[in-house]
């Protein structure tokens, strides 16, 4: 590891009050904020994925913050190699980097690399894609939470590109696609102390249902007409704008689909708090606890012994 040079991670799930707590902890310590967020670096989506807000972005320098077309496939795989390039910028000029998000695969990937996933036959895939046109996305998840059930209770179920790539591995291999998701770390040239935002399960929905009236308020509706013609894109199949997007075919009523991206994001949460509970170096802060979360940073950068920081 270079010596004193570290990421801050602060994970959680969606409406737990991360950015918050990354914004103020890169005000602190003069650092900037690599988002981890798999929505949040596309550009004209602010509103649904509930990127920074302008104050924020003036107060310290983002990355990965509508930086990306809709339309420009990205992967875990893609972000570890471009996150590692930033932070290697970051580290000539600092000694501290905050990462905030709550995409656990993005997380995983920056801190652990990318494990090695078996190539399967392509054939898979293709027909794993018809079922989805013809029958819609329920019945692969129902099969994804039989052939790997581990998978299945952490992933977004409600992403196809996820859930039909967990599916073609389990079915081409015979094996659970977590089975191969457990590969060795790679080296990192810095020290990684993971961090997550939690609040009481009840107050956490409130906030959520909270925050998806203020989305509707900004104007959700319009942004979501506005990206209508890019719905078939992965970037777009996501809480929020799915729900819009039913609401424009016609398939439900406008008070039903905010009422389906609050519940749906309820769920998601639930994921995020299943995906991250796994991880037992991550320690657990309030999201309004700042220096708490400060005076565990300093402990570690002043080297005391803690498990919740890893280095290569």
């Amino acid at each position: 590891m270079a010596r004193g040079k570290y990421i801050v991670v602060v994970a959680g799930p969606t409406g737990s009050g991360k950015t918050d707590l990354a914004v103020r902890l890169a005000t602190h310590y003069g650092a900037p904020v690599v988002s981890a967020d798999s929505r949040q670096m596309y550009r004209g989506m602010a509103i649904g994925t509930a990127q920074p807000s302008p104050e924020q972005l003036a107060a310290v320098p983002h990355y990965f913050i509508a930086s990306h077309d809709p339309q420009d496939e990205f992967t875990a795989g893609r972000y570890e190699r471009e996150a590692l390039e930033v932070l290697q910028g970051i580290f000539r000029e600092g000694d501290i980097a905050i990462v905030a998000g709550g995409s656990g695969l993005y997380i995983d990937a920056l801190c652990n690399g990318m494990d090695q996933i078996p190539v399967v036959d392509p054939a898979i895939r293709r027909r794993l894609v018809e079922r989805l046109a013809a029958g819609g996305l329920g019945p692969l998840a129902a099969e994804l939470a039989v052939l790997d059930p581990q998978y299945h209770a952490m992933v977004d179920t409600g992403n196809p590109q996820r859930v039909i790539r967990a599916l073609e591995v389990c079915i081409g291999t015979g094996q659970p696609y977590s089975s191969f998701r457990a590969g060795a770390r790679r080296e990192r040239p810095f020290g990684i102390i993971k961090t997550a935002t939690i609040l009481p399960r009840e107050n956490l929905y409130q906030r959520i249902d909270r925050r998806v009236d203020e989305m509707v308020s900004a104007g959700l509706e319009a942004e979501a007409r506005e990206l209508y013609s890019l719905r078939h894109l992965n970037s777009l199949q996501t809480v929020g704008y799915r729900e819009m997007f039913d609401y424009f075919d016609g398939r439900t009523d406008f008070e039903t689909a905010v009422e389906l991206i609050k519940r749906n994001s309820r769920r998601y949460a639930k994921r995020q708090l299943t995906w991250f509970g796994r991880d037992s170096s991550i320690r657990w802060f309030s999201p309004f606890a700042t220096d708490e979360v400060v005076e565990h940073i300093d402990s570690i950068v002043a080297g005391k012994n803690n498990p919740a920081v890893r280095s290569a």
